[in-house]
């Protein structure tokens, strides 16, 4: 194989300050790979909610307070492919031009309770792509190679960057709720870049589906990834109408969109025993307002995620490469990243947008 040039600068899209203007800088430093790292090539990029909200600075913790560490200047981008085109010492087991994916959390200790339970994405000393270092809206990203997304040889790179992060949440998200084949689940926000992928996860575990959204588009799209129904939420009020459809009311319900409002409704939407099941994040320290009396005297259960582990990743992905899933992406050029988050902000995006960043 002939020597792969690597250059010294590179382009790459940043905000200098949390809340301030997104800019291209085309001399970025391209990072070298130290002790166990290598040096990828980044060839596509999704674009996910968290991304706008750290660059806005409306990101929280799990106390509902603003996320303040975070590295400065700050470069998004955390559902990412591209191949290694650089080896640090200590990767000898690994090979130049293989596909690897960039993903939300980027190292891991590997030695707490955690990590040795297979639910590493809760590591006390984890670090991420988002708020600790550089993503993937750059050309070359350096990643930890003991805890890398290597990807068969098959995978589509123009596709499989969002279900890294959107299709993992989404995936595990479903997979919390037990949900079992023939039953009712609820997507709220069904027809998002999360919501999406929830529709068909959920349809791959042979569940009956109601999407939840608005809008004409919404419905024709949310139909056409083989939800059973769809429920306008500004046309029906949803409550009622889940109840109409189901007869005892959801099985369970997966929330996709950081609303409280949503969460009560969702809440309401289920029947006995039902499980709420929460993926989107609402902004600062909203509260599940139903009654606990509701909760006890229903049985119902609640349950939430953070993405979720390498192997459940390499799962969600196998769904897609065996085509039991269809992520619907839009591919956009790099340099229209702003514009991109101009529509996210719009909500006017169905499925997922993908960037390409290089060839």
């Amino acid at each position: 194989m002939a020597p792969i040039h690597i250059p010294q600068t590179q382009t790459a899209a940043l905000v200098s300050k949390i809340g301030g203007e997104l800019e291209f800088r085309d001399d970025y430093p391209v990072p070298e790979p130290g002790q166990n790292e290598v040096l990828a090539k980044v060839l596509y990029t999704g674009v996910c909610q968290s991304d706008l909200h750290t660059k806005a600075g409306t990101a929280c913790d799990a106390t509902g307070q603003p996320i303040t560490r975070i590295k400065l200047p700050h470069v998004g981008g955390h559902e990412g492919a591209g191949r290694i085109v650089a080896l640090g010492p200590g990767c000898g087991d690994l090979k130049i031009g293989t596909l690897v994916g960039i993903r939300f959390i980027s190292r891991v200790c590997r030695r707490c309770e955690f990590c040795l339970t297979g639910v590493e994405q809760y590591c006390s000393k984890a670090t991420n792509h988002l708020h600790h270092e550089d993503g993937c809206f750059q050309e070359y990203i350096v990643l930890d190679a003991n805890y890398l997304t290597v990807l068969p040889d098959d995978t589509d790179p123009k596709v499989i960057g969002p279900v890294l992060c959107a299709g993992l949440t989404a995936y595990k998200a479903v997979l919390n709720t037990n949900i079992k084949a023939g039953n009712w689940l609820v997507v709220v926000g069904a027809g998002g870049g999360l919501g999406h992928f929830a529709v068909q996860y959920a349809k791959a575990q042979g569940a009956l589906v109601i999407g939840v959204d608005t809008g004409p588009s919404k419905r024709d799209f949310v139909l056409g990834l083989g939800a059973n129904e769809f429920i306008d939420f500004a046309e029906t009020e949803p409550v009622s109408r889940v109840r109409e459809i189901t007869g005892l009311g959801a099985h369970a319900a997966v929330v996709t969109i950081g609303s409280a409002k949503a969460f009560a409704q969702a809440c309401d939407m289920l029947r006995i025993g039902g499980t709420l099941s929460g993926a989107g994040i609402p902004y600062g320290d909203a509260a599940l307002e139903r009654p606990i009396n509701t909760i006890i005297l229903k049985g119902l259960k609640f349950t939430g995620n953070l993405v979720g582990s390498l192997k459940e990743c390499m799962e969600a992905v196998n769904l897609v490469r065996h085509g039991f899933v269809k992520p619907v992406i839009t591919v956009r050029p790099f340099r229209e990243l702003k514009q991109v988050y101009e529509e996210m902000e719009r909500g006017d995006i169905n499925g997922r947008i993908v960037l390409q960043v290089g060839e």
